[in-house]
Order: C-alpha cells, then structure tokens, then sequence
C-alpha cells in the first residue's frame, strides 16, 4: 500500500527541501519513493541539483523526482470544455484570444495534478509518493476542488445533460446558445470520478498525512494555525509539524543572541499549540541544502532516529455518536473562533464556513431525518447536535 506524504506551508519556510529530504531519506532506506511537485513555482529541481521535466526522473537509488506541467495536462483532460467555453464565449461576443483566456479557470492546474497523482498512487509502481504542494493558499484551493466540483457535477451538470440529451436531436442551439455535446459533459463527469477518488485517498488516515512546514516566525506561525483549521474542515490530517531553520544553541554569537531568544519562544508556542501533533525541530545549517547528500543531512536533523513514513500522529476525524435523543456531528476545527464561524443546513447538507473557507458536509443517512437542535465550538470541534424523531408507534 503506497504511503502519501504532502508537505505544505507559507512560501520560502523551505516546505520543497523538507519534502525533498524526507524523499531521499526514506529512498536511502531502500523504499521505492517518487518525490513530485504540485507548485506552479518548481524549485525541486534545483534541491537536487538535477534537470527536472513532466515524467519521473531518477534522482538517486530507489528515488525518481517530477515537476508537473500544468498546462500539458490541462490539455489533455479539459480539451473538450475548452472548446465548448471558448465557443460559448465566441457566441457572447468575446474574441477567440481573450477567450482561450478566460477558459483557463484559476486552480485547473492544480486540479490535473491531484488527478495525476492517484493515478501515481494506484499503479503500485511506489511504496511512497512525497507532494511538494504549493504554498498554503493554493494547497486549501487545490483540496477543496474535489468538494466543489461533487456540488456542481449534482446540482448542475446531471440536470444539464438530460436537457441537452433532449435539445440536441433537434437543434444544436437554443435561442442562439451553442448546446454541448455529450463529450463535454463526458470530459467533467470523468474528471468528477477521478478526483473523488483523490479526495477518498487522502482522507484515509493510514496511508495519506499533510505536513505543515513552518519557520520560528510570528506571521509564519499565525498562517500555519490558520492552515492547520482549514485542513481540518476539509478532513485532511495533520500528523507533524517541522519548524525549519531554528538557530542552534552552538551558535553564541551576540548579535544573533536576541534571534535565539525569538526562536525558543516561538519554538515553544508551536509546541503548545499543536500538542499532541509532533513537532520536528530542525535546525538552520551552516551551507546551502542541495544534493542528495545535504538532503539526507537535513532528514536527519528532522526525523533523527523515527521513521520518516509512519503516521506520527491520527488526528481526529469528522465522527458522529449516538446519543439519548439523536445524534452529534463532531467536526475537529483547531484554533477556531466562534466569530468566524458560519452554520447553516440546506436539505440533507451541512454547509460549515470558517472565516473565508467553506465546506458542503453531506449528512449520513442516520442524521437526515433529524433537525439541527444546536451547534457549539468544543475544544477546538464544532458540536452539531441532531433531534431524530422516534419511530412511528414508540411509546
């Protein structure tokens, strides 16, 4: 069973070295490893100091790395929605060139990446698959993609197609209108597929794990709660948290004493924060990290004696339990505030907002027929208590 390893966190905390040591240092222990990068901006290439292109290249014994081409797979999986928007657009008086622009969805890229790591996971060809994920706003895009396009695929593009299904014999337009072909919807509804099949996988707590990257820095800090609140929301775990570049205590220069002093106390409040996630200190060195050898001398700094692989931490999951007079929902929200939390219910979905991130929680059969009897924020879980009816002719 392939092991997933995603490593996210603020731009410039060095989430794409942490990534890539922990691939090399888990390849070096003989384990079939592919360490590949969902950031627009690669940089994984210059970790190994090797050229890296859109399929694996074998970096070192056991270890093949990749930088994904975005727009390679975007042509090969959106074509046929391609062409119909850009006809659609053509139709509204918008030219062929600005609507080859506008076609081009922001997040898309991001999206034919996941879909290009299931596939990755399902051929069985790793026993682990390392994803260097862009920073922290694109990765809560790019996980929460699969969620929102289940809501258009249900709400929209089901209805859509049986309308079209009947239009199209008769007439290719309405009003003017271009009608979509069959493959259009074909192309989505596959694409659908594909990436709930990705969301299965990396909500399974035994194979697939987020690493939150961080620096000991004030702003980097407040980021990693929010990011750590988001993932939660979506049920994505965070099993550790690598705080990079912290000054060693060797270090006794007077100048960088007061850095030291900053760096303890910010080192302290992760630890407090988190707990009980792990939290891998690493220290900053004295030369670059590049190349397999500087990236396994980091690896060892991070996992020192552990197991760079294992799940280091089962965070908790949305649960419901059973209760005298119906149900509670259990969704974990860490560092979450009750002002910036929104709950509202629409037929037989939950629909939870934490300051600017939302997620459709679709509700368990066993909590559709009940009403929403109350909700509160509970050490750092949202509490949805659920009356259910009792059966027709209970006493």
């Amino acid at each position: 069973m392939t092991r997933i390893l995603l490593f996210t966190g603020k731009g410039g905390v060095g989430k794409t070295t942490v990534a890539a040591a922990t691939a090399a240092r888990a390849a070096a222990r003989g384990l079939r490893v592919l360490v590949t990068s969902t950031d627009p901006a690669h940089s994984l290439s210059d970790a190994f100091d090797v050229p890296l292109g859109d399929g694996p290249t074998q970096v070192a014994a056991h270890l093949e790395a990749q930088q994904i081409d975005a727009q390679a797979r975007l042509e090969r999986h959106w074509k046929e929605v391609r062409d119909y928007l850009v006809e659609l657009l053509a139709w509204g008086g918008v030219g062929e060139l600005q609507a080859e622009e506008l076609v081009l969805l922001p997040g898309l890229d991001e999206l034919f990446a996941l879909i290009d790591l299931h596939r990755q996971v399902e051929g069985g060809a790793y026993d682990l698959v390392v994803v260097d994920c862009a920073p922290t706003a694109e990765t809560l895009r790019l996980l929460a993609l699969p969620d929102a396009l289940r809501w258009y695929v249900d709400r929209i593009l089901a209805p859509g197609r049986r309308v079209a299904r009947v239009i199209r014999p008769v007439t290719s337009r309405v009003g003017g209108i271009p009608v979509p072909q069959d493959e259009v919807f074909g192309a989505v509804e596959r694409i659908h597929g594909e990436l709930a099949a990705v969301h299965s996988l990396l909500q399974d707590a035994g194979r697939a794990s987020v690493r939150l990257v961080v620096n000991p820095e004030r702003m980097v800090i407040a980021e990693a709660l929010r990011t750590a609140t988001s993932l939660a929301l979506f049920g994505y775990a965070i099993d550790a948290v690598v705080v990079n570049r912290v000054l060693p205590d060797t270090v006794t220069d007077p100048y960088l004493a007061r850095w030291q002093e900053r760096h303890a106390e910010h080192l302290a409040t992760i630890r407090a924060s988190f707990e009980p996630t792990p939290v891998l200190p690493a220290p900053l060195l004295d030369d670059e990290i590049v190349g397999e050898a500087g990236l396994l001398r980091l690896g060892q700094h991070v996992y020192g004696d552990g197991d760079e692989t294992a799940v280091l931490h089962d965070a908790e999951r949305l649960s419901v339990e059973r209760t005298a007079d119906g149900y509670v929902l259990r969704l974990p929200l860490p560092f979450a505030a009750k002002d910036d939390l929104d709950l509202y219910r629409r037929g037989d979905e939950l629909h939870v907002k934490v300051g600017g991130v939302k997620r459709t929680v679709p509700l368990p059969a066993a909590l559709r027929r009940g009403d929403v009897a109350g909700a509160r924020l509970v050490d750092g879980a949202l509490q949805v208590r659920f009356a259910v009816p009792a059966p027709a002719g209970a006493s």
